[in-house]
């Protein structure tokens, strides 16, 4: 087989191609800029183009496929020469179907939470010895490829992002894997760029529940309203099973879950971890693990990548970084950290990055969000509003929207010397955002405060 990726720097379809090379298939790719990580790791797998940019000579007749990735237009000279040769052109979803689709097909969906719950799952399988195929959005530990495609994997397990498929196709992701077994983690509106209300948004995942295959099964957690009543519609046509938080306790090492009168210590904390957990364990048990097998194999596992992780800790000082933006996720993830350390000072930091949250618009849907913190930071950079064509905010609308209970910074030197100046003795740091503050080196900056307390 012969592939050709228009596009192939981006984060998902440079981990395709390089799994689909892996498979035995001649890959080839082009794209306008490669960045790292992409770069090095086609490099490592022989498939980075030679040239950047775009060229008509890159599609022949011999290519079995096209797959087109979001970066690209719908003019670029590569597509419109695979559409006169009638070479068929798959998304990154379509392609991944294609490649499932005589497998068990298990999709996490949901506005937060879905790389939590896969990686978990995926920690279980790995663990227990049982052969999956997979796509995950993020980079996890242990991992060099974040998809995996073989001929003899009974199930595939993917990550069901609600985002669009291509500039050609504009169905959401999750819309085109046609799950055996689905799961919904929750929903709370995001990329209002493309679902301009939240009635829209929601279409989104009651399509997704109605092309679960007739025998299927729906996940979905009973805690969350929305998904809730997807549950109630849905339960007359598929099978389906509900779940919620279990009763837990915080300890120093993390956490002791309560499940069917035992108890099983983790790594891991807070309410909506746990919560994923749960979700993650019924996936497994739709899979033959049982839950017991389960919990037993999470005793080990920190957390999936971005999500929480602790950068530095020492008895007097600890800092996380999260991949927190939206607005339930900002709620849950600062309510953790104080869960899991009640007698310490938190200090949660948020940078607005996302579309959505540096629309004026949308910021009273922050809220209130980060009222468990003792101290609560937000950090915009103007130029980012700019780019992303967005009309202007200021840090009094940004106080406005969350509420008036935060400190606001448009300004990263001034940022950074208030984080310099607080006393960070008997403190939690928590950084929260899908950027990176205007490029914080994390590591550096948590060794320099632990090293200021002396």
């Amino acid at each position: 087989m012969q592939v050709h990726f228009i596009a192939i720097g981006g984060s998902a379809m440079h981990n395709l191609a390089i799994a689909l090379s892996r498979k035995g298939y001649k890959v080839t790719g082009s794209d306008d800029e490669i960045v790292e990580p992409s770069k090095s790791r086609l490099d490592l797998e022989g498939i980075l183009p030679l040239e950047i940019g775009w060229n008509e000579a890159n599609i022949h007749s011999d290519l079995d496929a096209v797959i087109l990735g979001m970066h690209a237009r719908e003019d670029n000279i590569e597509l419109l020469k695979a559409k006169e040769l009638s070479i068929p052109i798959y998304s990154y979803p379509e392609y991944l179907y294609e490649q499932s689709k005589n497998k068990i097909r298990i999709v996490i969906g949901g506005s937060h939470g879905k790389t939590t719950i896969t990686s978990m799952l995926l920690h279980v399988t790995k663990k227990l010895g049982v052969n999956v195929d997979y796509m995950v959005g993020a980079q996890l530990d242990g991992y060099d490829c974040m998809v995996k495609l073989t001929d003899d994997a009974e199930f595939m397990v993917l990550e069901g992002d609600e985002y669009l498929s291509s500039p050609i196709d504009r169905r959401p992701k999750f819309h085109l894997y046609s799950p055996n077994v689905a799961l919904i983690s929750g929903i709370a509106w995001d990329h209002i760029n493309v679902f301009p209300t939240f009635e829209n948004y929601c279409e989104q995942f009651d399509t997704f529940c109605s092309l679960i295959t007739p025998d299927g099964l729906l996940i979905y957690n009973e805690e969350d309203v929305n998904v809730l009543a997807l549950g109630n519609k849905y339960a007359g046509s598929l099978k389906t099973i509900p779940y919620k938080t279990p009763l837990f306790t915080p300890t120093h090492e993390g956490t002791l879950m309560e499940f069917n009168g035992h108890k099983f210590p983790l790594k891991i904390f807070g309410a909506h971890n746990l919560q994923n957990l749960v979700g993650a364990m019924y996936l497994a048990q739709s899979m033959g693990i049982s839950n017991q097998d389960f919990l037993s194999a999470m005793n080990d596992f920190t957390g999936a990548g971005k999500r929480l992780q602790k950068v530095v800790d020492s008895d007097r000082f600890t800092m996380f970084k999260d991949f927190a933006h939206s607005p339930s996720k900002l709620k849950a993830t600062t309510a953790a950290i104080k869960q899991q350390y009640p007698t310490r000072k938190v200090v949660a930091c948020m940078e607005l990055h996302t579309f959505s949250s540096l629309k004026k618009e949308f910021l009273s849907h922050y809220k209130d969000t980060m009222l468990a913190a003792d101290d609560a930071i937000v950090y915009f950079n103007p130029d980012v509003v700019a780019h992303k064509k967005l009309a202007s905010i200021t840090c009094e609308d940004v106080i406005v929207g969350f509420g008036g209970n935060v400190i606001v910074f448009d300004n990263s030197t001034n940022f950074l010397t208030y984080i310099y100046n607080i006393d960070w003795n008997d403190t939690v740091l928590l950084l929260m955002s899908s950027g990176n503050f205007d490029g914080i080196d994390y590591k550096l900056l948590g060794d320099e405060l632990i090293e200021k307390l002396g």
